[in-house]
């Protein structure tokens, strides 16, 4: 093997979603009364929808019904739905996954959304069915829990210490410190530089594309 197994966040980071969640969540959000701006929204994305929601509520000092929550989640789901056709992948996001499966470096999917929701742009990327995709169903708690990532590492057969988890928010690098996995953070769902590296990144690149020109830096060689 030519270098550690890469561990992928999949919003924001392989594909430009962010902001159609940003406004799927705002239309969800506004749809049970609940006004908010949508920079507010942006700086949870990454995170579970059960934990996104009780923060962003705690954050207005308002409580809603798990029966409200299960339905704003439900909406979300709907709405982005709805939007999916807008979505594509990042730039040097499917050059970044063939380069990895060509140098037999091992990778698998992590994110924090459901299956139905990140099956359209899996497919976007054209992720084969060989590669472990780790969904927000598949486990007791997701980000900033370690979980995702621990059953992404898992699931490919590696330690998940000899991993690199790529992520575009802050959420994805502390789950990254909590796995004990080498975090390195992208610029592309709009968080800032100093953020993620303040949460834990190793390194910071752009998008995909800057990602794949600088693989040396996080441990993979490049065929002579």
């Amino acid at each position: 093997m030519s270098g550690p197994a890469f561990l992928f966040d999949l919003d924001g980071t392989l594909v430009d979603s962010v902001y159609q969640h940003v406004l799927a969540w705002r239309e969800a959000l506004e749809g049970a009364g609940i006004e908010l701006s949508v920079w507010r929204i942006h700086r949870r994305i990454g995170m579970s929808g059960g934990l996104f929601l009780d923060a962003l509520l705690r954050e207005i000092g308002r409580q809603v019904t798990p029966e409200d929550a299960t339905r704003i989640q439900r909406t979300h789901a709907a709405s982005f739905a709805r939007q999916v056709s807008q979505v594509r992948p990042l730039p040097g996001a499917r050059e970044l996954l063939v380069h990895l499966s060509d140098a037999g470096v091992p990778w698998a999917i992590a994110t924090s959304g459901r299956l139905e929701s990140a099956r359209p742009m899996l497919e976007m990327l054209a992720v084969g069915p060989n590669v472990p995709v780790i969904t927000r169903d598949q486990v007791a708690h997701a980000k900033p829990d370690p979980d995702l990532f621990l059953a992404a590492a898992e699931r490919l057969g590696v330690d998940v210490a000899d991993s690199v988890v790529v992520g575009d928010s802050v959420w994805d690098l502390l789950a990254a410190r909590r796995a004990r996995a080498l975090g390195v953070g992208l610029l592309s769902g709009g968080y800032g530089e100093e953020e993620l590296e303040r949460a834990g990144a190793y390194r910071v690149y752009q998008d995909p594309a800057d990602l794949l020109r600088h693989l040396d830096e996080v441990g993979v060689r490049r065929a002579r």
